[in-house]
């Protein structure tokens, strides 16, 4: 499994350092210190307190030029495997994103909750809603 610096699971969850912290201090999110004494939160547990205290999406830092502009950064929190195809369930800030993929490629990612990944969306069609159905 997985395990988190408090920086990035600052950087996951959208909030600062200091808020990160706070939360391991208090004993809202279960830590432990790794072999050098840094503070370091296991990937099941962020991904239950992500889910839980969904705020803001996290920033994507990849540094990678693409096409594609909706990128949600977040964590892993549910893998369902069949015989060949894989639901994966993600939470990047306060957006629930799953998909379908071949189990395949859910294994060769080593995806599993706690996981750190990016659901990176192109699509030729997008649904807009308007208040209370007004059509133009």
């Amino acid at each position: 499994m997985p395990t988190y610096r408090l920086r990035d699971v600052a950087d996951l969850l959208g909030v600062s350092d200091d808020t990160a912290r706070r939360w391991t201090d208090a004993g809202a999110l279960p830590s432990a210190k790794d072999g050098a004494g840094r503070t370091v939160v296991d990937g099941a547990d962020l991904a239950r307190f992500a889910v839980e205290h969904a705020t803001t999406a996290a920033t994507d830092t990849t540094g990678v030029a693409r096409s594609a502009r909706n990128r949600f950064a977040g964590l892993v929190t549910r893998v369902v495997l069949d015989g060949v195809m894989a639901q994966v369930e993600m939470q990047c800030g306060p957006h629930r994103v799953v998909s379908l993929m071949s189990r395949e490629a859910a294994e060769e990612l080593g995806l599993e909750p706690g996981s750190r990944a990016t659901a990176v969306v192109k699509a030729t069609t997008v649904i807009v809603e308007t208040p209370e159905g007004h059509l133009s």
